[in-house]
């Protein structure tokens, strides 16, 4: 049994729960404190994990040089 249809079921679902979720975070009773939305804390992970991926970059490339200079 179908509230609406088979497919919108399931985007009428996703689309409440967004919906909740962002008057959850903009709510002056239950917002986070700044630096604790969601945004923000992708924000932070997202540069961190850039961060990581540059340095693993820069790390390999060091070792193939090492390597081909011992050649």
């Amino acid at each position: 049994m179908y509230i609406i249809s088979r497919t919108m079921d399931p985007v009428l679902g996703v689309f409440t729960g967004l919906l909740a979720y962002r008057l959850y975070e903009t709510h002056p009773r239950t917002a986070p404190p700044p630096g604790d939305t969601l945004s923000e804390l992708i924000r932070w992970r997202w540069a961190k994990w850039q961060a990581q991926r540059e340095n693993l970059k820069d790390e390999s490339w060091d070792e193939i040089k090492k390597e081909l200079e011992a050649k």
